[in-house]
């Protein structure tokens, strides 16, 4: 049922509702972490640089680099991958429509 409603919502802000309500700030504060753990472990980051920024523990950032080839981190992080490159893209695009075409 959880998995379900959250895959139904499809605004973000909806979504930080529900998750507010459901769990703690402390479950959602290490579900976060983790997140940003995997993310800066794809991009090569140190653990020293890891837990220097996010304030976690080695044993933390290693149970999360356990689970860097599971499914699921893989989905996330291909999904925030793609979301930054997006941006990036737009960006460009923005910045280029600017310089050819006079205001």
């Amino acid at each position: 049922m959880l998995f379900g409603l959250m895959a139904d919502i499809k605004d973000p802000r909806e979504v930080k509702i529900v998750m507010d309500d459901l769990l703690t700030s402390s479950e959602l504060t290490a579900m976060a972490k983790r997140l940003a753990i995997a993310v800066y472990l794809d991009k090569g980051r140190s653990y020293e640089d890891i837990k220097n920024h996010l304030k976690v523990s080695s044993a933390t950032i290693a149970s999360v680099a356990e689970q860097m080839g599971n499914p699921g981190i893989q989905s996330a992080l291909n999904r925030i991958k793609a979301e930054q490159w997006a941006d990036e893209v737009s960006g460009k695009i923005s910045d280029l429509v600017k310089k050819v075409l006079p205001r």
